[in-house]
């Protein structure tokens, strides 16, 4: 009776964490399959079809590395109900906190820009005008996050989430075809690493772009809000955690299936095909495939290319939405409705109107204007990114915003000393005593300490320049 009575104690408790993390999932799901957007799946396309399986490799290290970036934010969230603009400001100043604001803005702009492209060269694959692609989505877009709840903008983005696995049967009609290699060789691309006409700095330049479109700063800032605007405490750490893992491994699952079906079509071609940009690469499929799959298979790299920018203007406006919010006091939640939260829905429709305008501007080159306003705001001065083809401009942003991801994670890595480490011992995710008597002692001498001890924080470092940072939720 005894193990019949235990079986039974098991089976309740699997069946509720079960319940509690299919509660909590959203956030972490949401940011990371929306991390494949449009010039991201350029990015996978043109990757394919110039270096094959070769650089499949590449996923293994960016998987880890997306999610240690990424579960930084659930803890910051569910611990400071902050986010992360917020967060920025109170641990590193003003300057740091307007640098990273406007820094945000500017990028999501222009990634946006992007997104939209995308979104419209999806859509004139099935006869679509831009014009009527910009207006539509754009009301869809805001009519998304009308609901006034969290919850009903999260269940139907998890919706839409699901159509980015449209490339894994795509990948797979594609490896049927004659010319297509074996398994073996798709597997070999994991651990055999080969660098495809020699390391040079086209190779360099795919892997920049392929690490950029993987870790860029709006995630942090999206997931970090989602986090507070869903309500997510201390206790809902562990599953916020493991889906942000789900999603990281779903996330580098679809670009190696894209990677799969456009080196198998085109760079194991007899001549190998170089495409640049994944529209032409829906339609250069057809003609590859047996009948009847060539099309189906276009209508697939289609939808998924609408879909990935779809989730990425979606999740990009979102974080500048909740970012210029934290920073100026608004109301900032999805929990509001319009009237409540005016501001915050206003800078919403302005990032997707604005940038949807500028694909409808009358023979602009959108590529040229993307470029050229990426080095005005970078400062960078590399000529040689500017004569490249237009392949890369595809995915121009995500490599530009790989340098500012990598500045924004070191600001995630240092600020979570921040926290009141009674509060990360209650999340289970505190550093050891020494090592945590190490961070709030190191730079402070016997007068700051003895301020410190005065003021009544015994977590707080005064080198830091404010208390910690804790609410009792959103604004």
């Amino acid at each position: 009776m005894y193990w019949i009575y235990k079986s039974i104690h098991l089976c309740r408790r699997f069946w509720r964490q079960t319940v509690i993390f299919f509660s909590v999932l959203g956030p972490g799901i949401i940011v990371m399959v929306a991390d494949n957007d449009a010039g991201g799946i350029s990015t996978y396309a043109v990757t394919g079809s110039k270096y094959g399986f070769s650089l499949l490799w590449m996923f293994l290290l960016l998987l880890p590395m997306a999610y240690f970036v990424q579960e930084m934010t659930v803890r910051l969230g569910a611990v400071t109900k902050r986010g992360h603009a917020e967060a920025i400001f109170d641990g590193f100043g003003p300057f740091w906190g307007w640098f990273s604001l406007i820094d945000l803005c500017i990028t999501n702009w222009l990634t946006l820009v992007t997104e939209y492209i995308g979104m419209t060269a999806a859509m004139s694959l099935f006869g679509v005008p831009p014009w009527l692609t910009c207006i539509a989505v754009t009301a869809v877009l805001f009519a998304v996050v009308l609901s006034g709840k969290y919850w009903t903008f999260e269940k139907l983005t998890l919706f839409f989430c699901a159509f980015n696995l449209v490339y894994i049967p795509a990948a797979l009609w594609a490896m049927d075809t004659p010319t297509a290699p074996t398994w073996n060789e798709v597997f070999r691309g994991f651990y055999a690493p080969e660098f495809v006409g020699g390391f040079d700095m086209d190779l360099i330049f795919i892997i920049m772009a392929n690490i950029g479109t993987t870790i860029a700063p709006w995630m942090l800032f999206f997931q970090q809000s989602a986090v507070v605007d869903k309500r997510l405490d201390v206790h809902d750490i562990r599953y916020g955690k493991l889906e942000t893992l789900i999603g990281s491994f779903s996330t580098c699952t679809v670009a190696v299936f894209i990677i799969i079906a456009t080196a198998a079509v085109f760079f194991h071609h007899k001549p190998p095909i170089e495409i640049e940009d994944a529209r032409q690469t829906a339609e250069a499929i057809v003609p590859l495939l047996p009948a009847g799959q060539g099309e189906m298979a276009r209508k697939l790299f289609a939808i998924g290319l609408f879909d990935a920018g779809f989730l990425g203007a979606l999740c990009i406006s979102l974080s500048s939405s909740w970012a210029v919010g934290e920073v100026f006091g608004w109301a900032h939640s999805l929990n509001k409705k319009v009237k409540d939260a005016p501001w915050f829905y206003l800078v919403y429709l302005f990032m997707l109107g604005s940038s949807g305008a500028v694909v409808l501007i009358p023979g602009a080159p959108l590529i040229t204007i993307t470029c050229f306003i990426v080095l005005s705001v970078k400062s960078i001065n590399s000529r040689w990114i500017v004569t490249q083809s237009s392949s890369r401009s595809a995915f121009m942003t995500s490599s530009q915003t790989c340098w500012i991801g990598a500045s924004i994670s070191m600001l995630v890595l240092t600020s979570d000393t921040a926290i009141d480490p009674n509060a990360l011992r209650a999340a289970r995710c505190a550093p050891s005593r020494r090592a945590r008597a190490r961070s709030l002692h190191r730079g402070c001498g016997p007068a700051r300490r003895a301020a410190r001890s005065r003021s009544g924080s015994s977590a707080w470092c005064c080198s830091w320049g404010s208390p910690p940072y804790l609410s009792t939720g959103p604004s």
